[in-house]
């Protein structure tokens, strides 16, 4: 279906404005929440399974997704794990819906809560119309893809508080047992006054797909989404914002004056790899003189590192989990805490969070921090693409839209990649 970009951005700020459900309206247990699921990639499948494993009421109800083969193999996978659990799966064929309208369609399905999981560049249009249709939101990471698209996502995620709608984050870590205890304890002051933290994101390149004739240009640049900016952000904003997000955390969410960033593309090669850099450093300088680091590569056969390295006064923290390591230490190098405690799934953990919230009728808003968090990997992506310092408030006032002329299977510009010290801001 052929959607002119200005029509696309327009059906969605115009979105049908219903009433939000009531405070307590559907108290734990007693009836059913209809979830409409946008997105059905592997993180939308996910999404979905937790979501209907947070509370006995849930009910798959509506899908949507760019492409059938996505959908299809997605409402395959849950109805197999759901096997045992008839009615979780209640997707009838005519709530489940393709193309570039096709999150309206669920918006529009009669569900109560929507999981935003498609491709990072249409969040902001998704979470305008889910909000403005007085929907409960799972929002995935990140939030936005450039400043435009984020200044709608902190506008929509105001108007949720305003409607007592639950918004719920995918920055997963600050639903961690481990992260919570450890960042609560670095609060506490564990090593005394945080001076300065180093988080990492180094890992090998994401899956690329070649190109098949019977796909346009469109088709083939959604198919590799993770390697064009347009649609993922880089991989600093779409996958290292968790790093980026540990950093803000860490510094008790405090947001950044300015930053100077490097970043290129040594390694990557092929059509696949779009104009996404493979490697990033940046340096957040903080009005009170600190300084925080991150540092992020995609280049396969290099050494692997998730780490947040942190020195407080009085000692040192690692935080790292995928090995797992929480521990914090005194100037001497010994141990003065480490994590013991249990470490559930932080993916089922969030969900949990989002609908004992709706269930309790107590409305939670992440929009703040996940705005900044996602505001912070965007300004270290417009430092690196341009070799200029950025300051948070032009970051925020930066006019760079990424969005295509018109959003259609057709054709599409191969995007450049970026050159620092040639590439302007705007």
């Amino acid at each position: 279906m052929t959607m002119p970009r200005r029509e696309f951005v327009k059906a969605a700020a115009v979105a049908s404005v219903l009433p939000s459900i009531a405070r307590g309206a559907h108290a734990r247990g007693s009836d059913t929440l209809k979830i409409g699921l946008i997105g059905c990639g592997g993180r939308g499948t996910g999404a979905a399974s937790q979501a209907l494993r947070a509370d006995p009421g849930n009910v798959l109800w509506a899908m949507g997704d760019m492409f059938d083969d996505r959908l299809t193999s997605c409402h395959e996978r849950l109805t197999d794990v759901f096997k045992d659990a008839p009615g979780r799966i209640d997707v009838a064929p005519e709530r489940r819906f393709l193309g570039f309208d096709a999150h309206q369609r669920v918006i529009d399905a009669g569900v109560d809560v929507v999981l935003l999981t498609s491709y990072p560049h249409f969040r902001p249009s998704h979470l305008e119309a889910a909000v403005h249709a007085g929907k409960h939101v799972f929002c995935e990471k990140p939030m936005g893809v450039d400043a435009p698209g984020l200044v709608r996502v902190r506008a929509a995620s105001e108007l949720a508080r305003e409607k007592g709608l639950t918004l719920v984050s995918g920055f997963c870590w600050r639903y961690a047992n481990a992260e919570r205890a450890a960042f609560a304890k670095l609060h506490e002051g564990v090593i005394g006054d945080v001076l300065s933290v180093h988080t990492t994101y180094h890992t090998s390149t994401l899956t690329k797909r070649p190109r098949r004739p019977e796909w346009s240009d469109m088709e083939f640049q959604l198919r590799n989404w993770w390697h064009f900016t347009w649609l993922s952000g880089d991989h600093i904003v779409e996958q290292a914002c968790h790093s980026i997000d540990r950093l803000a955390w860490a510094m008790n969410d405090k947001t950044p004056a300015r930053c100077v960033a490097i970043g290129g593309r040594a390694a990557r090669t092929g059509e696949e790899s779009g104009n996404s850099f493979d490697h990033f450093g940046v340096v957040y300088e903080y009005d009170d003189r600190r300084r925080a680091f991150h540092t992020c590569t995609q280049i396969d056969r290099t050494p692997s590192d998730n780490s947040d390295y942190i020195t407080g006064s009085s000692g040192t923290g690692e935080i790292n989990g995928w090995k797992p390591i929480h521990a914090f230490r005194d100037r001497t190098g010994k141990v003065i805490w480490s994590y013991e405690g249990p470490s559930r799934d932080m993916y089922q953990n969030e969900h949990d969070v989002l609908f004992a919230s709706i269930r309790a009728g107590e409305a939670r808003n992440d929009g703040p921090w996940m705005c900044n968090s996602t505001m912070m990997a965007l300004m270290g992506r417009m430092a690196a693409y341009t070799g200029q310092t950025i300051t948070w408030d032009q970051a925020w006032a930066s006019v760079e839209d990424l969005s295509p002329p018109a959003y259609e299977m057709g054709p599409l510009a191969y995007p450049a990649l970026a050159v620092p010290g040639q590439t302007p801001f705007r």
